[in-house]
């Protein structure tokens, strides 16, 4: 959680650095031979600049939080124990997914907030910064390629994983007023906002389909609707 991490540093820093440090020593003292799909994350390239973008992954490593500065020390160890012990580690660097599950990403609270406002238990949608611009991928097809990444690509190697959709957070928002079954109030909560943000990210993912043959199976549209569907089914 990209948030808490601002709020919580040690806490995300401890998690996803010694949980990944400890799994890895685990393996290499059982001499165990997994292959090991370590999921990072788009978050590790930080603020680009719109000449860097579709954003490879040859791009620089510029952190914008405490959780990318965790998330590239996942990484770094991922590179490490297959350079230093031979572990089959594959790296995936995952750009924006819609997963309704997940109601800490910016697209499944809004949908959240919508079937409450619909429902009568919130009056209003609060938001942080829409000046965002992401690239966005179904989860279903997001994990397809996970595990076509365990498949088919190399150890040793970073992948880019991303969708085809590029959608600002504020349209997104937008779109999800317009599919409300009322009228949606929507304001910014300053709690929302980060002291630092990352605006672009649009994933050049030719390596990833190179190896894999991977394309995502999902519509936009379809995922929206999966999106809204599965919390007015809770709300």
């Amino acid at each position: 959680n990209v948030r808490a991490s601002f709020i919580n540093p040690l806490a995300v820093l401890n998690n996803n650095i010694m949980g990944t440090a400890n799994l890895f020593e685990a393996i290499r003292l059982l001499e165990a031979d997994p292959i090991v799909q370590l999921c990072s994350t788009s978050e590790v390239y930080g603020q680009v600049n719109p000449d860097e973008v579709p954003i490879n992954e040859n791009q620089p490593i510029r952190c914008s939080s405490p959780y990318a500065v965790s998330k590239v020390a996942q990484d770094l160890l991922g590179l490490t124990y297959f350079r230093s012990y031979g572990m089959k580690v594959i790296r995936t660097r995952m750009f924006a997914y819609l997963n309704p599950r997940r109601s800490d990403l910016f697209a499944s609270s809004f949908a959240r907030q919508v079937a409450r406002i619909e429902a009568g238990l919130q009056k209003e949608l609060t938001h942080g910064n829409l000046d965002s611009i992401r690239t966005l991928i179904d989860v279903r097809d997001a994990m397809e390629a996970y595990w076509l990444a365990v498949v088919h690509c190399a150890p040793g190697e970073a992948y880019n994983i991303g969708g085809t959709a590029t959608i600002s957070v504020g349209d997104f928002l937008e779109l999800l007023k317009k599919k409300a079954k009322t009228a949606i109030p929507s304001r910014v909560d300053p709690n929302l906002l980060r002291p630092s943000d990352v605006t672009l990210q649009i994933p050049d993912i030719t390596k990833f389909t190179a190896a894999t043959g991977w394309k995502p199976m999902y519509r936009f549209e379809d995922s929206v609707a999966f999106l809204l569907d599965y919390w007015r089914a809770r709300t």
